[in-house]
């Protein structure tokens, strides 16, 4: 499955009317030429907590992982997904480059907020290719949300048919970001040395990576009934869930909760500081049935814990359910067989059992190397759900 190739946000930055390419950020090969394939990439995801990276080889054959790196960020640098400082986010990439000894080329960095848009959207009876930019940029203003003024669009022809009287119809899928944050993370980067090959949509790269082995997509041919493949990524402080058809994302959202808000309600309900909740977390487990019980071994604690991140929980169970419903509702939506899981906070046992019973749709924890073959013991981390999009970010389009 080639998931996602259609976009790459480094051309939404090329085509703004306000600058030209922004210093750092190589002319994409045009379309109409044989593309030349990047041999590297490294994948680059900068959250709120954390700057990760990985190292992928892209030679025509299985992509192949050859480096993880990630190291913490200082809080407030990077909040819900938008560079607040940008000299200080400079300066830790730098260091973090120096020292996992990353290349500084053929980066391509991810972005995941909600300052960007994606929809796929229809065009009919326009046969002028001329006029089909025009079409696209008054269906953007129809699908999306972003004022077109402070953004910058960009847009793929998925599929296009003709029919028995030579009418054209094509499915277009849409992507617009604004502006001013892009140009946050690509002038930290130029600062830190860094030469951005591509800037990508986090959610297109969390499929690549996860979705290869969520059979079922409308690429299998001998799927029954074709499905979709739902993943959601939770992070620190948001998260990130995508919808895909098997070809290309028909969904993405970012949601304002994240794994922090587990240890907030633990300190909350229990009187304790962010410390103490984050250590008490690490000793849970959500699939212990003591709940209702005042001891727990050494750790009478952890029954109250548990009960407090059970009904944290609750609140991304229903943010799920309202994207899964809101997507189920748009024109040739797929059915759902199960919603697939990353991020740091999936190390929690009993997580996607609880999250399936409070949705009611079976989840399954993902796994970050279903899209790569891994050198070097790589498989070995217990990391691993917390570099997904960034492995994903590495894997060529």
């Amino acid at each position: 499955m080639n998931m996602n190739k259609e976009l790459n946000l480094s051309d939404l930055v090329r085509r703004s009317k306000k600058k030209t390419k922004p210093p750092g950020v190589t002319k994409p090969s045009n379309g109409n030429h044989k593309r030349r394939r990047k041999q590297e990439i490294v994948g680059l995801k900068i959250g709120s907590s954390q700057i990760a990276a990985s190292r992928v080889v892209n030679n025509g054959g299985p992509a192949k992982l050859v480096q993880l790196a990630r190291v913490p960020l200082e809080p407030g640098v990077v909040v819900a997904g938008e560079v607040r400082n940008v000299n200080a986010l400079a300066t830790a990439l730098d260091s973090f480059f120096t020292e996992n000894k990353l290349p500084r080329r053929g980066i391509r960095l991810g972005i995941g907020t909600n300052r960007i848009g994606v929809r796929t959207v229809d065009l009919d009876g326009i046969e002028d290719d001329n006029q089909v930019g025009n079409a696209i940029r008054f269906k953007a203003h129809e699908a999306l949300s972003i004022p077109l003024d402070e953004a910058v669009l960009d847009y793929h022809v998925v599929s296009e048919t003709v029919d028995e009287f030579g009418a054209v119809s094509r499915r277009v899928l849409l992507a617009a970001a604004y502006q001013e944050p892009i140009d946050h993370y690509v002038n930290a980067c130029r600062a830190a040395g860094i030469e951005l090959s591509g800037i990508d949509v986090e959610a297109f790269a969390l499929l690549r990576a996860v979705a290869p082995r969520a059979a079922g997509g409308a690429g299998d041919a001998e799927a029954s009934e074709a499905v979709a493949s739902v993943v959601v990524s939770i992070g620190h402080d948001r998260s990130t869930l995508a919808i895909s058809d098997g070809t290309v994302c028909d969904f993405m959202r970012v949601l304002d909760w994240g794994g922090a808000k587990l240890e907030s309600a633990i300190a909350r309900d229990l009187g304790l500081t962010g410390e103490e909740a984050a250590e008490l977390k690490l000793r849970l487990d959500l699939s212990s049935d003591d709940m209702d019980t005042d001891t727990d071994g050494d750790e009478p604690r952890l029954p109250r814990a548990r009960a407090a991140v059970n009904h944290e929980l609750q609140t991304l169970a229903r943010e799920v359910i309202a994207s899964l419903e809101f997507y189920q509702g748009e024109p040739g939506s797929l059915a759902i067989a199960e919603v697939l899981i990353t991020g740091g906070t999936t190390r929690l046992p009993g997580l996607a059992d609880e999250l399936e019973r409070l949705t009611r749709v079976p989840v399954r924890v993902a796994d970050p190397l279903a899209a790569v073959q891994v050198t070097n013991g790589l498989a070995e981390r217990d990391d691993l759900a917390s570099l997904a999009v960034a492995i994903g970010l590495g894997v060529e389009n």
